[in-house]
């Protein structure tokens, strides 16, 4: 089983004890503060010389934060976009992920949950936090059997709505083709978390037609290939919309900046809400995932 390491950059909120540092309790490791001995009545950990210099003349004891676990949820797109097929289908690097992130978790000691987005929040693909050893996999095995046919990902402005209100790891898991307004709005509904955007790209799906694969997940150029262009068939992924474009080099150039634009605009629009993208290409890697978020 691939495993990664992830942890968060701000201190845990949870009561339950686990892996991350946190700023509650008062008998774990890490000192945190000195309180007067009333507030926190344990003289095991009474500090002699603080009370001596404490200029209310207090008793002081330590107080040590503990260890804590943190929610941690994979809030997935699984519109039609989802199922194309370069090196690897996009679905099946999405369950790689998923299988990984929740043995992650429980080797980590915290809870897993998962919601599935399509044109709407999917009740079928809900899991609510749960300590489960085997549930990853069994997830894992639902995804890659599964046939999206949303024509979007309007439901992940509302996933928020399915996640616990204490904040939380979430991993954002989509190709994020969707419009940079409603993308502005879902970051935003999750601001409350810690959100990771994992975007799951295969490179194949932005060669240009004729070339390979092309941003629609279709075969590209269908013939009368020559100096001044090429007819190729182009398909929505999500929309499953057809039509006919001759390929001039000008059209060519503009696809390519086109793209250079698009993947601009995202790192903007990412680091306007103060995030730091995780890219995967072509499948999933999990020491990539570890290095995210050891750098």
């Amino acid at each position: 089983m691939k495993e990664f390491a992830y942890r968060v950059a701000r201190p845990a909120l949870a009561h339950f004890p686990g892996h991350h540092r946190s700023r509650r309790g008062d008998s774990g490791h890490e000192f945190r503060a000195h309180v007067p001995l009333h507030d926190a009545p344990d003289v095991r950990r009474l500090d002699l010389h603080a009370s001596l210099r404490d200029p209310l003349g207090q008793w002081l004891v330590r107080v040590a934060s503990e260890r804590k676990a943190v929610p941690v949820y994979a809030v997935a797109d699984l519109s039609a976009s989802m199922a194309f097929q370069g090196e690897r289908r996009k679905l099946d690097v999405l369950a790689d992920f998923t299988e990984a992130l929740a043995w992650s978790a429980w080797r980590t000691g915290d809870a897993f949950g998962f919601v599935g987005c399509d044109e709407a929040v999917r009740r079928d693909w809900l899991l609510p936090l749960v300590r489960s050893q085997g549930v990853g996999s069994a997830f894992a095995r639902r995804l890659r059997a599964f046939a999206p046919a949303g024509r979007n990902a309007d439901g992940l402005k509302d996933a928020h709505r399915l996640l616990r209100r204490e904040r939380s790891l979430v991993f954002l898991l989509s190709d994020f083709h969707l419009p940079l307004p409603a993308l502005d709005a879902v970051l935003g509904s999750l601001a409350h978390h810690e959100l990771v955007p994992v975007l799951l790209w295969d490179r194949a799906e932005f060669a240009q037609p004729g070339e390979g694969p092309n941003a629609a997940g279709l075969p590209g150029g269908i013939g009368l290939a020559s100096r001044i262009g090429r007819l190729a068939s182009l398909v929505d992924a999500e929309t499953g919309q057809r039509r006919l474009l001759w390929l001039r080099p000008a059209l060519r150039e503009r696809w390519r900046r086109q793209l250079e634009a698009r993947r601009g605009a995202l790192d903007a629009l990412f680091r306007r809400h103060r995030l730091r993208p995780l890219y995967l290409l072509d499948g999933f890697d999990a020491d990539a995932v570890t290095a995210h978020f050891h750098r």
